[in-house]
């Protein structure tokens, strides 16, 4: 927009956002964003949550057996380590306490708004603003907006056919129901990725017959999780250092496992085939029969699916009650499932752990957004193919700014991801603020060579070379995995600090703004 058409130009002072900036999202993402807008100075922010409760992933996800599978060490922010973990894998319960913690440490109750759900968004390039429509109708405006959503939110239901027919209790793993008992009961749980190595281990205790079936097996390499005793978390609290060494040998081995050998899986394919070995040797202690252990050989490359840890995973197959079922699904009728073979399997609970909508339409972005020229984000990477600069912003779509953007996670923990694109957006805002400018959009130029850059890294990693029967999550319609940076951590890290804020168009806003009603509704009239 050029200075001959801003609002004060045409004799209309330009409007006034109700925030400086609104985060969409009170996970972690949306936690660590606000953390950070504190720490610069800047209190004009709400984050805006769609559930009755913070959290996200660790407020959903309650199944039993639920816990990070990234040390807890590592999975955590940087600035704020916990010396309480109780395991060095923690359960779920204490990662939603350390989001509450968080929220309550750094005064941010106070800015999240819970049971607003964003239903669209909608950029003025005359005001140099986005306007936000909720499900009520309300109307809320933000010079800036941080999409900090997630992608493990929507859960993905199975595409059989009679999967609603079933008359039973239905569960899926993120939407679990506590009041259902298993104890006793002929469960099948459909799905064989990282949400069941930790479930069905946890239940086969509890039930009666367990059926669990399996399209894809899942590479599982042992887990080492210890209890951390007392003595220990103490001398985390009053030691210093030593809870910050061990953070950075558990993030070394995270990375050496994700960035060397899968990212660079062409240039040192032993470290991916060595961890198969290891994977291979685990399955074949706890699963004596060949048959058996066959079906739950994985033939694809390491890394292909979201990699899993579990010691009792492989055995619990091996208990008489547990069945895995490697015919395909046929039907699901009112009172069991059907397979292929013809045999049919009277259940009593149907758990469904089946993921989550990621990269695609309806899930990334999970409303609409326009842009400039009445673009839509949702179709524009649809047609398109995903992506952003740095997995943050896209052209077109000025101030706006991606916690998990396409080819952002480096794979490793979800918290650098956080705070890499924390920095990034922050650097951008602080220097409006230095300039007074009002509109910050990345340059096409600079979101084509960054995605030309992740195009001629992808080759190399392990996605193009031994996926093909992986059915992962990773991959798009496109055929692209844009859920992962195709670089290490450190080199995410180091760009967050030192990307050119030249690759930005920066615009100013003529002073002499007018202040929009805080709260408008969608039917009324605009200001």
């Amino acid at each position: 927009m050029t200075a001959a058409t801003t609002p004060s130009h045409l004799g209309v002072p330009p409007a006034v956002p109700d925030h400086e900036v609104v985060v969409i999202g009170a996970g972690f993402g949306g936690i660590g964003v606000g953390i950070k807008l504190k720490e610069a100075g800047i209190h004009d922010f709400v984050i805006l949550e769609q559930a009755r409760d913070i959290g996200g992933t660790w407020r959903d996800n309650t199944y039993p057996g639920v816990a990070v599978d990234v040390s807890s060490f590592t999975y955590s922010f940087s600035f704020e380590m916990n010396p309480d973990w109780s395991r060095a894998y923690a359960p779920g319960v204490e990662l939603k306490a350390y989001a509450d913690h968080c929220v309550d440490k750094y005064g941010l109750r106070r800015h999240i708004r819970l049971n607003t759900k964003m239903v669209s968004g909608e950029f003025d390039a005359v005001n140099h603003l986005w306007r936000g429509t909720t499900a009520t109708g309300e109307v809320i405006t933000a010079r800036y907006v941080v999409g900090a959503p997630g992608v493990l939110t929507q859960p993905k239901p199975p595409d059989i056919p009679g999967v609603a027919d079933f008359a039973g209790p239905t569960l899926h793993t993120a939407r679990w129901d506590h009041g259902i008992d298993l104890t006793g009961k002929r469960v099948a749980v459909i799905g064989t990725g990282a949400t069941a190595v930790q479930l069905v281990p946890s239940i086969a205790d509890r039930v009666e017959s367990l059926a669990v079936y399996q399209r894809t097996p899942i590479w599982v390499a042992p887990k080492p999780d210890l209890s951390i005793p007392a003595p220990m978390r103490t001398i985390f609290r009053t030691v210093p250092g030593t809870q910050q060494s061990l953070r950075a040998a558990t993030t070394t081995l995270t990375e050496t496992v994700m960035t060397l050998g899968i990212v660079h899986n062409r240039q040192i394919p032993l470290l991916v085939k060595g961890i198969e070995a290891l994977c291979t040797a685990h399955l074949r202690r706890q699963v004596r029969d060949p048959e058996l252990r066959a079906k739950l050989t994985p033939h694809y490359g390491f890394g292909c699916k979201r990699p899993s840890f579990s010691n009792d995973y492989y055995r619990t197959f091996t208990r008489p009650h547990v069945e895995l079922v490697t015919d395909g699904i046929e039907r699901i009728t009112e009172t069991g499932i059907v397979t292929r073979d013809g045999r049919h399997r009277e259940i009593d609970v149907l758990i469904l752990a089946t993921g989550f909508k990621v990269f695609e339409k309806g899930n990334t972005p999970a409303y609409p957004i326009h842009g400039l020229h009445g673009r839509e984000l949702g179709d524009w990477w649809n047609e398109n193919r995903y992506q952003a600069y740095q997995g943050t912003t896209i052209p077109g779509f000025p101030n706006l700014f991606l916690i998990s953007g396409p080819y952002g996670f480096t794979g490793g923990s979800y918290f650098q991801l956080i705070e890499n694109q924390t920095r990034h957006f922050l650097r951008c805002l602080k220097r409006t603020r230095r300039t007074g400018a009002t509109w910050i959009e990345v340059k096409p130029e600079a979101h084509q060579r960054y995605f030309d850059y992740v195009q001629h890294r992808q080759p190399a990693t392990v996605f193009y070379n031994n996926c093909a029967a992986s059915n992962s999550y990773y991959f798009d319609k496109h055929g692209d995995s844009p859920i992962l940076r195709p670089s290490s951590a450190v080199e995410a890290w180091w760009d967050s600090r030192t990307f050119s804020l030249d690759d930005y168009a920066f615009k100013r806003l003529h002073a002499g703004a007018r202040r929009l009603r805080s709260v408008r509704l969608a039917t009324g009239v605009g200001a």
